[in-house]
């Protein structure tokens, strides 16, 4: 099925026309009302020297937006954006326009706008004009550099220092464990193992004999028993903690009875032997 819609955003580009500024001019008086200043400004090239305004002083701005008909325009968005390239601080301050198109802006350093960015330095303020419609092609002229009088520098952010980069951090790595002496290990891995020696002897004087463990009364005891030391190495290899207390409640009520009955079989063979 043909649509439609991308018909009409061409259609809707086509139509788009160009805005242009008719009669740009900026004037700046003293705190008496007398004009000591005053340009037209150029759409193609910033005006050339720097504005500069006193403390008292009064900057003013005048122009019309028209399209390329010489029709005034009301766009949708205007706005002056001060630019300190020094410090990259920025402020957008919107601007009225009338349906007519004309526009006028007023700047007084005494009261400035809480859009302007401070000027701690006599470094100048690019200014620079913003124009937006949705039915005309943007608008972005440089207008001239704006030198105000000294400000307040702008007050630092508390986690200011956490959008900067950090020191590097120096890791230090401990040293390596020293190993005691081959003596020392041998005899501490003799006193290790000695409780193994003992329980080996005792187990070969009462050990019943390998046939006797494959008894019905003494194979579910052993057969439990190789089932706890699984379970250890499952716990070792993947189970938890929980997980073993849970299994070890459920293997010990057999192990408890194959013990007993693995008991009583041994001591009646140890008795009819004597």
């Amino acid at each position: 099925m043909f649509s439609f819609y991308p018909v009409l955003l061409l259609a809707a580009a086509a139509q788009a026309s160009v805005l242009t500024l008719q009669s740009p001019k900026f004037t700046v008086t003293d705190f008496t009302g007398s004009q000591y200043q005053g340009e037209s400004l150029s759409l193609t090239k910033k005006f050339a020297t720097p504005v500069e305004l006193a403390q008292k002083d009064t900057l003013k701005l005048t122009f019309q937006i028209v399209d390329e008909a010489g029709n005034g325009v009301q766009p949708h968005q205007t706005f002056l954006r001060f630019f300190d390239p020094k410090t990259h601080e920025e402020g957008i301050q919107p601007v009225r326009v009338s349906p007519g198109g004309k526009a006028k802006f007023e700047l007084n350093p005494s009261k400035p706008p809480l859009s302007l960015p401070p000027t701690p330095d006599s470094d100048p303020l690019q200014v620079t004009l913003l124009v937006g419609s949705a039915l005309h092609d943007p608008l972005a002229v440089a207008l001239f550099d704006l030198v105000l009088p000294r400000s307040q520098p702008a007050p630092v952010h508390p986690l200011e220092a956490t959008y900067h980069p950090r020191p590097e951090i120096a890791h230090t790595f401990r040293a390596a464990n020293r190993l005691p002496p081959t003596f020392v290990s041998a005899a501490a891995a003799g006193l290790v193992l000695a409780p193994w020696v003992v329980l080996l002897g005792l187990w070969s004087q009462t050990a019943p004999k390998p046939a006797r463990l494959l008894s019905p009364s003494i194979l579910p005891f052993v057969l439990t028993l190789g089932a706890f030391e699984a379970l250890l190495f499952w716990y070792w290899v993947a189970l938890r903690l929980g997980d073993v207390l849970l299994y070890s409640a459920v293997l010990l009520v057999p192990t408890v009875f194959a013990g007993r009955s693995a008991l009583s079989s041994i001591a009646a063979a140890r008795l009819g032997g004597k």
